[in-house]
């Protein structure tokens, strides 16, 4: 386990005192400020709600007394549509969860059908690598947006255009790799719809090598500024309990001090032949939630290096036809393979029947995939377990007490999606 360097502001245990000493309690009126409470809506078009979140504030004066989060404006029917479609047309679907890392998404679920079908076992050591790869991209894209949007919540808006240089070469990076910049769709059911192009690890090792010069100037501009610190300092403060009582997972979990990663609790991939460490916070306020994402990137970046110089040569696919759609000059020229494609397109990949769970470290927490088989190329029902989701169910317990400006700096520490949320 590590622990992100602490700024020596206070002692940890004196922060927490002083936090819970001075900040009001849910419901209390206070003296020399109005006494009649007053319903505010902030959201759904709101810039700090990141999406179309709507939270109904109940305040007294400045102080947030009640807080209601209302989801569901962006509400698509995803576990409902993959009922109806064959678990390999569904996969563009999970692109749209996680829109900030679609290559994550395409990896868990691949990972969940795997894990139904009985095939996880058989993925080539090449395909697994390059989908950690895949994994660790993501991560470092999702919480570069992440943090330089909660950066210019709080009024830095320079972080903001930092991390979005570094996010561009990472779009272009996965352009390279899939095709497409946003939506990628690159991970098949038993394997990745191709392998790496010529001198693309080149350019993923440059990358690599200029992105922690931008981690450092961002924390040079961020870390012991001290605007920032004291907008989120002692702020929003969830402790280890509440964090594991309601459920958060991923980097909002950790800041609280917990050290649980799906990556090291249950490996999955090659992840347990990697070294890495995970970032935990002490005080599990907004400032910790910061330096633990900003560390995980560093991490990230030590993870992807170690998969670029152990990148084993092979196949990017299980040869089985049957599972994975066979070659494309092997189609046009004999019968058997023709056959297997019609079907796996027609009919989809012929699953068990059974229930499987799948969960994998997404960079917003434990994206999950619970799927029902009644034997056959479609599930019988789907369950995802939106990270975001569950992580904005603490809102209600967390914001009362805390000033109205401080909504702004709890939101974006927790860095949601509402793509995810309302899924």
């Amino acid at each position: 386990m590590a622990t992100v360097h602490d700024i020596e502001f206070k002692d940890p245990q004196a922060r927490i005192a002083e936090a819970a000493a001075t900040a009001p309690a849910a419901g209390d009126v206070l003296p020399d400020m109005q006494t009649e409470k007053m319903v505010l809506n902030m959201g759904p078009s709101h810039p700090a709600t990141h999406g179309v979140l709507r939270i109904i504030l109940e305040l007294d004066g400045e102080i947030i007394t009640g807080a209601a989060p209302d989801v569901g404006y962006l509400h698509r029917g995803d576990e409902k549509i993959a009922e109806n479609m064959t678990y390999t047309q569904f996969i563009p679907y999970t692109d749209r969860l996680d829109y900030l890392a679609p290559l994550a998404n395409n990896v868990a679920y691949a990972l969940a059908v795997e894990k139904l079908i009985g095939i996880d076992k058989e993925l080539p050591p090449r395909c697994q690598y390059i989908r950690v790869i895949c994994c660790e991209l993501a991560r470092i894209s999702a919480h570069l947006l992440g943090l330089g949007a909660f950066a210019m919540d709080v009024g830095a808006l320079t972080v903001f255009l930092h991390t979005f240089t570094q996010r561009e070469t990472i779009y272009n990076l996965i352009e390279a790799l899939t095709g497409a910049r946003f939506t990628t769709t690159y991970t098949r059911i038993g394997g990745v719809s191709r392998d790496l192009p010529p001198g693309w690890v080149e350019k993923c090792r440059k990358f690599l090598d200029e992105v922690v010069v931008n981690f450092d100037e961002s924390e040079k501009l961020l870390t012991r500024n001290r605007i920032f610190v004291d907008r989120t300092r002692d702020v929003g403060i969830i402790s280890k309990e509440d964090a594991i009582d309601y459920g958060l997972t991923g980097p909002n979990l950790r800041g609280s001090g917990v050290d649980y990663d799906l990556r090291k609790a249950h490996p999955y991939l090659v992840y347990d032949q990697m070294k890495f460490d995970i970032p935990t916070g002490s005080v599990g306020d907004c400032y910790d939630r910061y330096l633990v994402r900003m560390e995980e990137m560093r991490q990230s970046v030590r993870i992807l290096k170690q998969c670029l110089d152990q990148l084993p040569d092979g196949p990017v696919r299980i040869p089985n036809g049957k599972t994975v759609l066979p070659a494309k000059e092997k189609v046009l020229t004999k019968m058997e393979e023709l056959i297997h494609q019609f079907i796996l397109v027609t009919q989809g990949e012929n699953a068990p029947p059974g229930e499987i769970y799948f969960g994998a470290e997404n960079p917003k927490g434990e994206l999950g995939f619970y799927i029902n088989s009644k034997g056959g190329g479609t599930p019988n029902r789907m369950k995802i377990r939106a990270p975001s989701f569950v992580n904005l169910s603490i809102l209600p317990h967390l914001l009362p007490g805390h000033m109205m400006s401080d909504t702004v700096a709890i939101l974006g520490s927790l860095d949601f999606v509402m793509g995810e949320c309302d899924r």
